[in-house]
C-alpha cells in the first residue's frame, strides 16, 4: 500500500499539482481506502502539524526580510559590501557574495536574500557587462547561504521536527555559512579573471568609514538575534520577534523608507510567504503519519542496517539522494516528508543531529538553484529576466563550488560542531 501511495503523489506531482496537496491528497487516499481511518484524523494532522511554538519564528523571520528590503536595509548593506571587495577583480560578483553573507544574519530567507540583493545588484552587474545569466547565477548561488548562516527558517522547521536544539542548530550554521562564501568567491574569482571581468574603484578610508557607520545599525541584528538566544534572554521564536521589531524600527524611525502605505503590503507579502510554507508543513503531516503507520522508518533502518554502512557511507549516500531528489522537490517539502523517517536512521549511526541538520540544509539550499523546481533560481530569472536553460549554463560553476563546501561540512563535523558546542554546550 505505501508503495502505491509514493507512486500517487509523483503521478500528481508530475502533473503540476503542487507538492503540499499531492502529499495531502494520498494521505488522504490511503485513509479512505487503506484502514478506514476517519477523516477527521487527516484534519487534526494537518492542524496540529503546525501547531507548535518554534513554528511561529517562521512569520517574524519572512517580516524581518521583507522591511529590511523596503526600509533600505539591503541597498546600505550592499555599499558596505562594495567598500570592501568592489576592488577585487570581477568586484561587483564578490559584492553579491559578501551582501548575502551579511543579509543571511537578518532574513533567514533565501528567496527574500535573492529578491533583495538581485533586485539592486543584477541591474548593476548587467550595466557593467557582467552578463544576465552569470549574474543572476551568482546571485542565486550566493542566495543559498541566506538559510545557513543564522538565523535560519529551516533550521526551526528541523529543529521543531527532529526535536533538536534549535539554539544549536543556528550557531552551528554560522561557519559552513561563511565557509559557503569563501568557496563561492573562491570560484568567482577564477572565471573573473578568465572572462576579464571588471573591477571597482577602491573605496577610500572616507568611503569606507562612510557606508560602516551606515551599516552598523543593521549589522546589529544578527547580535540581537543571537545574543539572545546564547544569553538564554529569549527563545528562538522570541528573538524572531525582536529582530522584526528591529527591522521595523530601523526602517521606519531611523532611515525613515518604510512608509505609513508600505506597511500593509509588507504585512500581506509576509503572511502569504508564511502560508505557503505553512501548507507545505501541514500537508507533509498527514502523510508523514501514513509512512509511520506503514512502519516506513523501521523498513528503511532495516535495509541500511543490513547493508553495513559506516556513517561517511550513509551520510554520501543520502547526499547523493537528496542532491538528486532537490533538483525535483521543494527543499522544505523534503523536509518534512523526510526528516520523520530519516531520525532513526541517524540516531541508531551515532550521527550529531544537529550536524545532520547544518548538512541536510545545505543540500536543500543546493536544490533551490537546480533545474527544474529551483524557487530561487526562478525568482533570479525573473530579476535577471533571463531563461532556465541560461541560467542553468552559468550555474554549473557555483554548483560544483557548493558541493564541494557540502562535501567539507559533512566530512569535517568540527566546522558545524565548534561554535554550538562552545557556546551552548550540551549539559
Amino acid at each position: 500500500m505505501m508503495a502505491w501511495i509514493f507512486v500517487l503523489m509523483l503521478v500528481l506531482f508530475a502533473l503540476g499539482t503542487p507538492i503540499a496537496w499531492s502529499m495531502a491528497f494520498a494521505a488522504g487516499v490511503y485513509m479512505f481506502f487503506g484502514p478506514h481511518i476517519p477523516l477527521q484524523g487527516m484534519v487534526q494532522r494537518l492542524i496540529g502539524g503546525i501547531d507548535t511554538f518554534p513554528l511561529l519564528a517562521i512569520p517574524f523571520f519572512i517580516l524581518a526580510g521583507n522591511l529590511m528590503n523596503t526600509g533600505g536595509i539591503t541597498m546600505r548593506l550592499v555599499n558596505f559590501a562594495k567598500a570592501l571587495v568592489g576592488h577585487i577583480t570581477g568586484g561587483l560578483a564578490h559584492v553579491v557574495v559578501v551582501a548575502n553573507m551579511i543579509m543571511a544574519g537578518m532574513s533567514g530567507s533565501g528567496i527574500a536574500d535573492a529578491a533583495g540583493t538581485g533586485s539592486v545588484l543584477i541591474p548593476a552587474m548587467k550595466q557593467a557587462h557582467y552578463g544576465s545569466a552569470f549574474s543572476a547565477a551568482i546571485v542565486g548561488a550566493a542566495s543559498t547561504i541566506g538559510p545557513i548562516i543564522p538565523p535560519s527558517i529551516p533550521f526551526v522547521i528541523y529543529g521543531s521536527i527532529a526535536n533538536a536544539s534549535i539554539g544549536r542548530l543556528l550557531l552551528a550554521g554560522a561557519v559552513p555559512g561563511a565557509l559557503m562564501g569563501i568557496v563561492l568567491m573562491i570560484f568567482v574569482a577564477v572565471i573573473a579573471k578568465r572572462r576579464g571581468y571588471p573591477r571597482e574603484e577602491r573605496a577610500g578610508w572616507a568611503r569606507l568609514g562612510q557606508v560602516t557607520l551606515h551599516a552598523l545599525p543593521p549589522l546589529g541584528m544578527p547580535l540581537i538575534i543571537l545574543g539572545g538566544i546564547i544569553g538564554g534572554v529569549m527563545t528562538p521564536t522570541e528573538a524572531a520577534v525582536a529582530g522584526a521589531v528591529y527591522a521595523f524600527v530601523l526602517g521606519c524611525f531611523v532611515y525613515r523608507e518604510i512608509k505609513a502605505a508600505d506597511l500593509p503590503r509588507i504585512i500581506v507579502d509576509s503572511a502569504l510567504s508564511t502560508a505557503a510554507i505553512a501548507i507545505i508543513i501541514s500537508a507533509a503531516q498527514p502523510f508523514g503519519w501514513v509512512l509511520t503507520i506503514e512502519q516506513a522508518p523501521d523498513k528503511l533502518l532495516g535495509i541500511l542496517t543490513g547493508m553495513e554502512l559506516s556513517p561517511w557511507m550513509l551520510y554520501l549516500l543520502l547526499n547523493v539522494i537528496f542532491l538528486i531528489i532537490g533538483c525535483f522537490m521543494e527543499g522544505i517539502a523534503v523536509l518534512v516528508m523526510a526528516i520523520p523517517v530519516l531520525m532513526p536512521i541517524i540516531q541508531h549511526a551515532k550521527i550529531d543531529p544537529v550536524h545532520f541538520g547544518v548538512v541536510f540544509t545545505v543540500n536543500a539550499m543546493i536544490g533551490t538553484i537546480t533545474p527544474p523546481v529551483g524557487m530561487i533560481m526562478y525568482v533570479v530569472c525573473a530579476l535577471g529576466k533571463v531563461s532556465v536553460g541560461e541560467f542553468s549554463r552559468e550555474v554549473w560553476p557555483f554548483l560544483i563550488a557548493l558541493t564541494i563546501a557540502l562535501a567539507l561540512i559533512t566530512y569535517i563535523p568540527v566546522l558545524s560542531m565548534w561554535l554550538p558546542n562552545l557556546l551552548l554546550p550540551v549539559k
